[in-house]
């Protein structure tokens, strides 16, 4: 008999089927999450090139308000106030069309206007930003006065937005990069990223060695370790603010009354007291994800390897070196990419802090502060697209030569 040819397991008839049935259900949401986050990352590079202001953001019309001015016996006026909406957005072929209601008669017509019959049409050609215009055409009318509302005017004038045209500047990154604090605000970032995220895996490993015990009252010990991270950030920040308050806070009344100092200390207000006070603000509040996941993968070792270095006569310290610590590499890589991530992108804690002040301004606190403080849309949308930036460097230079060490 002839040898019967099969095709490699996973690529028969049947296995590509259900491999396109697979993606044919995926693709739904694929599309929805693909839409969900390459939109707004789109959004924030196009942005990051435009000389956008916060005022920008709405695109140039025309705007008019139309009524009577006098009586219908003694001089009367149809009364048009045009105006451009933005201040800097030019417009071209600027004007507006109305009926003239009955009863109600032009006697003298400006030149920019033209009336066929009841139907008036007002040319005020290209205008600059922040053009207005007050026209007052005399008329008469041979009764009371008809609502002039009721067949509304139609104003037309063509703008170009800022958001939409194909002129790009690189003026936003200009800004950021040559900015006498652009270094200050970096080092703050760096400082706070790494000691935030290096301090909140090193607590938490050592929180999950303390409770990696059978004791009394220890799930409830467990239970309170989670306290900083599952309590409302606002409350928990609003009780280091008042704690450490230079006036009233009871950190500066102990330390006096234990004579370690002469006067209050303003935690939260001196350089470099702030950024290091918002830093282990940080790693006290997310210590205890840490402490969660490292105490699981912990509690899956098995505990029979510890009982061989017991009979060899291993120190505890020697069992963490050479036993906890390779089966803990890989959470605590996995941790590590996240904690990073996350703290570096952090700015509420910061805010509700320091408001950035006292030298403890980071990149996404600089977001903040040029897009809506300064107003300047399009210098915030830089500085994001700097921090995408750096993450993905990182996450990059992170897959390429850690995780691969430990499998990941």
């Amino acid at each position: 008999m002839s040898d019967i040819a099969t095709p490699p397991k996973g690529q028969g008839p049947l296995a590509r089927r259900e491999a396109r049935l697979a993606w044919g259900l995926l693709l739904p949401t694929l599309t929805i999450i693909s839409l969900v986050v390459l939109l707004p990352l789109l959004a924030i590079f196009w942005i990051s090139v435009k000389p956008v202001e916060l005022s920008d953001l709405r695109p140039p019309e025309v705007v008019m308000r139309e009524g009577y001015r006098g009586d219908p016996g003694d001089d009367l006026r149809l009364d048009y106030r045009v105006r451009v909406s933005s201040a800097d957005a030019a417009m071209t072929g600027v004007g507006f069309s109305d009926v003239i209601p009955e009863g109600v008669t032009i006697t003298e017509l400006p030149e920019m206007c033209t009336l066929t019959g009841r139907d008036l049409d007002c040319d005020f050609g290209d205008v600059d930003g922040g053009w207005r215009e007050r026209l007052q055409i005399p008329a008469e009318a041979s009764g009371p006065l008809p609502d002039n509302d009721e067949v509304p005017a139609i104003v037309r004038g063509e703008g170009d937005f800022v958001l939409t045209n194909f002129e790009f500047t690189g003026e936003n990154f200009a800004r950021i990069f040559s900015a006498r604090d652009f270094l200050s605000v970096l080092w703050a970032t760096v400082f706070y990223t790494v000691v935030g995220t290096v301090g909140a895996l090193g607590v938490g490993l050592m929180a999950a060695l303390l409770l990696n015990q059978s004791f009394k009252g220890q799930g409830l010990l467990r239970g309170l370790y989670l306290f900083p991270y599952v309590a409302p950030v606002i409350a928990v920040a609003f009780t280091w603010v008042t704690l450490f308050d230079p006036f009233s806070g009871s950190a500066n009344a102990l330390l006096q009354q234990m004579g370690v100092t002469d006067g209050p200390i303003n935690f939260f207000g001196d350089r470099p007291l702030a950024l290091i006070m918002v830093t282990v603000f940080e790693i006290w509040r997310y210590f205890p994800l840490s402490f969660l996941f490292i105490l699981a993968r912990m509690q899956s070792i098995d505990t029979d390897m510890y009982e061989a270095a017991d009979m060899d006569g291993a120190s505890p310290f020697q069992k963490f070196r050479y036993l906890s610590l390779p089966m803990l590499l890989g959470i605590l890589s996995v941790l590590f990419l996240l904690r990073f991530i996350w703290t570096f992108n952090k700015f509420d804690d910061i805010f509700l802090l320091t408001g950035g002040n006292a030298g403890t301004r980071t990149l996404t606190v600089n977001v903040y502060e040029q897009a809506f403080a300064v107003s300047n849309i399009g210098a915030g949308a830089a500085v994001a697209v700097v921090i995408f930036g750096t993450l993905l460097v990182f996450a990059a230079l992170f897959f390429r030569f850690i995780s691969r060490e430990e499998g990941l």
